[in-house]
């Protein structure tokens, strides 16, 4: 067990039960929530289904950042419920516009040592400031709301030793870009990165952030940096200097494993299509032709990041071979951008600007026309997340974005001619808290037509005859399962959802996911999911096991399932199972029966659960799983889903 970390410690404050040992699970005390719209709605209704009177929580803020566009009256609609369900529950309201929930928690509400979960993958950008924040489902954050401890596996702590100084040209983001290129996506569920030495200081809060935000591709648990002198410059610079307090790892602290990273020798990197941690040198991709530039969301859409770009622009024009939109990450980012001269020198360059929100991050709006290259300093670039099938989406710093976007092609910052803007941090950074709502109990819920309820799953059954409705390959992530993009405005309707599950791997003219699960859930039958490694990688959309399970998908087994969908998987009653042979893979097919006898009888703490596989020749097999189910998960399993517990 890593002894003497900040992880340690802050789990130490909050801790509430089980065992400090790694992989084992332990509960904590939340102090903090924050939800989104897109997966918000939901999180809400299952908090009223729990008949919860108010939030049990220090803070909770509801943020309308990810579905803004209102094409038809489903995202409005969702909006109107959010504003009056917070006012009602004692939440804070963040409206249209306000800003990505990242990046306006950071600003506004982060605090050093303190706890936050939020139904967003990339919640643990709060770490950027020394808090322990952590992605989860809706009904994780539901009940954290309501005043529950939180579930996770005792951490392995991965120690990022930081030295030397970034050079010029060089970002925050190279940084974890280089990072991802050493752990890449998969194989580090249950650990979180924290980093620590001298390098560490020379790293504003910003940049920090930017880290422990794509530090969510990793598939750690969160990545957390100390708070220092660095950390109480910037909440003073935020008017916020009360939510200050120290906290750093003991000098001889204990890590479960030490990366060393020399800043000095970072260079300008980019993820290519379509992986975070499909890793190359800007330098080796060089003139690679490029259609479209976007700067900014919840990774890269702070004041520095944006204002580096502003002055590298100044004076100058976009290539006419590109497009570049800019993605602000808060109303007051934008704001200062606007008061003092830099908005117009992005639009006087060329540059769209675009409204404040995740957009284009999560393929709303801003596709790229196909068979062209798509340059982002987003956080993700799974295939087709974009919007556009068959994209080629590249992920990068604003530094390199801004030379892609001044040549038209990939180009290294450094060989630009010309010296990196230096930012001048403000003294004060401009905030306005009045744009956030405050509750007012009493207030009228406003639940629209296209405002369903979460639906409930049944009791396992003790004899369970399944079918594999698809088989599936490595490092199927929560977009591959519920897409994004024009079909998130049906989130808050699972019937009209479900019926997109899986699209992505629909053939013409043969049935959907969807059609055969539901056949298969209508002939009495438990659809069954096969994936290999990393299955559910990704965002924390919850929709990706609520939508499956509604149709009648009672098991999904893997090699490997990422912590916040396996997680998903167990508070909606389906059983997350894990290959005891990874052989065993290969021989099922799609269309094969996979039956279980005594089930509830088999699920118990450490035991393995076995199935019978049923080939369409008859031909059968005997099959071992794994599971990582605690004696609380089992209860929720065999009722059903945590909805349906006491």
């Amino acid at each position: 067990m890593a002894k003497g970390t900040v992880t340690q410690k802050i789990i130490d404050a909050h801790y509430v039960s089980g065992s400090k040992v790694p992989g084992e699970p332990v509960a904590i005390r939340i102090d903090q929530t924050l939800t989104q719209d897109a997966t918000g709605t939901m999180a809400y209704l299952e908090l009223e289904a729990m008949k919860t009177p108010s939030v049990n929580t220090e803070l909770s803020v509801s943020y309308v950042d990810h579905n803004m566009m209102q094409n038809g009256p489903e995202n409005r609609n969702d909006h109107l419920y959010l504003q009056t369900v917070a006012a009602n529950k004692g939440v804070l309201f963040s409206p249209p516009g306000n800003g990505i929930c990242h990046q306006l928690h950071l600003e506004r509400f982060g605090a050093p040592g303190k706890t936050l979960i939020g139904s967003d993958s990339h919640t643990p950008t709060g770490g950027g400031v020394g808090m322990m924040a952590i992605g989860a489902g809706g009904l994780d954050v539901a009940l954290a709301m309501a005043g529950k401890p939180f579930h996770i596996p005792y951490p392995k702590v991965i120690g990022v030793k930081l030295t030397g100084k970034l050079s010029p040209w060089c970002a925050a983001k190279d940084v974890i870009l280089k990072l991802l290129s050493i752990l890449t996506t998969k194989g580090n569920v249950g650990s979180i990165v924290e980093y620590f030495g001298p390098g560490v200081e020379t790293l504003p809060v910003p940049q920090r952030a930017t880290i422990t935000n794509m530090g969510a591709e990793l598939g750690v648990t969160t990545s957390i940096f100390p708070s220092d002198e660095t950390t109480k410059k910037w909440l003073i610079q935020q008017n916020r200097e009360a939510s200050f307090a120290p906290l750093c790892a003991d000098c001889d602290a204990e890590y479960d494993r030490v990366i060393e990273i020399d800043l000095s020798e970072i260079v300008p990197l980019a993820a290519c299509p379509s992986s975070p941690d499909q890793i190359k040198t800007v330098a080796e991709i060089a003139g690679t032709k490029v259609d479209q530039v976007l700067i900014g969301s919840c990774t890269n859409g702070g004041y520095r990041d944006l204002a580096l770009v502003a002055m590298a622009l100044k004076g100058k024009r976009i290539s006419p071979n590109v497009t570049l939109g800019i993605a602000p990450g808060s109303r007051p980012v934008l704001e200062m951008l606007s008061r003092n001269g830099l908005l117009a020198d992005l639009v006087a360059a060329g540059a769209r600007i675009l409204e404040v929100g995740c957009g284009p991050c999560i393929g709303q709006g801003q596709s790229p026309a196909n068979g062209t290259v798509s340059v982002r300093t987003f956080n993700r670039n799974f295939a087709g997340r974009t919007g556009t099938k068959g994209d080629q989406a590249y992920l990068v710093s604003p530094e390199t974005a801004v030379a892609v976007a001044l040549t038209g092609e990939f180009t290294d910052p450094r060989n630009l001619g010309f010296d990196c803007p230096v930012v001048e941090e403000p003294e004060k950074f401009w905030s306005d808290d009045e744009f956030f709502q405050k509750p007012a109990p009493g207030t009228e819920i406003i639940r629209k037509p296209t405002i369903g309820e979460p639906p409930l799953n049944n009791a396992l059954p003790d004899e369970l005859n399944g079918e594999v409705v698809i088989k599936v390959g490595d490092k199927i992530t929560t977009d591959h399962i519920m897409p994004a993009g024009v079909h998130l405005k049906l989130r808050s309707n699972i019937p009209a959802y479900s019926k997109v599950v899986f699209e992505c791997f629909t053939e013409a003219g043969k049935p959907s996911f969807a059609e055969r699960a539901a056949a298969v859930r209508d002939a009495g039958k438990a659809g069954v999911i096969i994936g290999r490694d990393s299955y559910g990688q990704g965002s924390s959309r919850e929709h990706a096991a609520i939508c499956p399970m509604y149709l009648g998908v009672k098991i999904v087994a893997a090699l490997a399932i990422e912590r916040i969908h396996r997680a998903n998987l167990i508070n909606f009653g389906i059983i997350p199972l894990l290959f005891a042979d990874p052989a065993d893979y290969e021989a099922i097919e799609q269309g094969d029966a996979l039956l279980f006898h005594g089930l509830r009888g088999q699920l118990a703490v450490g035991k393995p659960v076995t199935g019978e596989l049923v080939k369409a020749d008859g031909t059968k097999k005997e099959i071992i799983f794994n599971h990582p189910l605690s004696g609380e998960d089992i209860v929720m399993i065999l009722a059903g889903g945590r909805l349906n517990c006491p």
